[in-house]
């Protein structure tokens, strides 16, 4: 039995704690990155980093972020992904799930369809249907970058002239414009951490604006989620096959909605306010998964 573990960073948090509870248990693993990768068709090795047949040497990858790339770097470590899935390899999170994530407009088209509450979103390349949505959506909305993350690129919009100016900026990039309602949520929200069936744990996230992540400074406090809740952070997670995810939940004065749903979650927030070791969860979950 050998991990792989895809991460920029070995010693960056969740890494070197993914790293911890394999070591514990005497599971030995491997760290590397997409760059190291060398992919082939029509002989063998399919897969390899350095001297590691993946497909042989290892029982299953540990995908941290993607990474950052060009859109070529992006494609190709995605195929990849996939051709190990079909080959029967174990990935986690599964490709498709990541590339679910990372589409803000797909992911949560895809939890409207299927009952998820979400917020009103509008998406368009056009300035002017931008314009009409942002009315539309009350003369106060959230614009976003379609792909990111961590709240980088978002800004809170009041004024029409400049939201037509934020607009105008996003399209001269070629850019789509997002745009969503923003929700009053007292400065707050709740990030539930899904590892298959189930949430492992959760916390809510304080901030001193609206803007609640982690990394901007939010800070982390227990949080015991009701069944409902729990019921909905796992339906958005199972809808996307998402084995493990960090499902972002904001109580609105009409409800709970769900904004995002991360496929590569870290979790060293979380970790400071529960009693779970999130790492040996993910650790036995992947081992529960390599034995069916």
């Amino acid at each position: 039995m050998k991990f792989g573990i895809v991460t920029r960073n070995p010693n960056a948090y969740s890494s070197s704690q993914l790293r911890m509870a394999m070591e514990r248990r005497g599971i030995p693993y491997v760290c590397f990155s997409f760059p190291w990768l060398v992919a082939r068709v029509g002989y063998k090795p399919y897969l390899n980093v350095r001297n590691i047949d993946v497909l042989k040497d290892l029982d299953a990858l540990i995908i941290r972020p993607i990474g950052r790339g060009s859109l070529e770097e992006i494609v190709f470590r995605m195929d990849v992904l996939y051709r190990l899935e079909r080959l029967g390899f174990y990935v986690v999170n599964p490709p498709e799930a990541i590339e679910h994530c990372v589409d803000k407009y797909d992911l949560l088209a895809i939890l409207e369809d299927a009952g998820v509450p979400v917020p009103r979103t509008a998406v368009t390349e056009d300035v002017d249907e931008a314009l009409k949505a942002f009315h539309e959506l009350g003369g106060d909305v959230v614009v976003k970058p379609i792909f990111g993350s961590r709240g980088i690129g978002s800004t809170r919009v009041t004024d029409p002239e400049v939201a037509y100016t934020v607009f105008r900026a996003i399209t001269f990039y070629h850019g789509v414009i997002y745009l969503q309602e923003f929700v009053p949520h007292g400065c707050s929200d709740i990030r539930a951490f899904v590892i298959g069936d189930h949430v492992a744990a959760a916390m809510r996230r304080v901030a001193t604006s609206w803007k609640t992540n982690y990394s901007q400074g939010a800070r982390p406090e227990p949080l015991r989620l009701s069944g409902e809740l729990e019921e909905l952070a796992v339906k958005s997670a199972q809808l996307i096959k998402c084995k493990i995810a960090g499902v972002d939940i904001l109580e609105s004065p009409k409800g709970p909605v769900v904004v995002e749903v991360n496929s590569q979650p870290g979790w060293r927030g979380l970790q400071s306010v529960t009693r779970v070791n999130i790492a040996d969860e993910i650790v036995s979950f992947v081992l529960s998964e390599l034995k069916k």
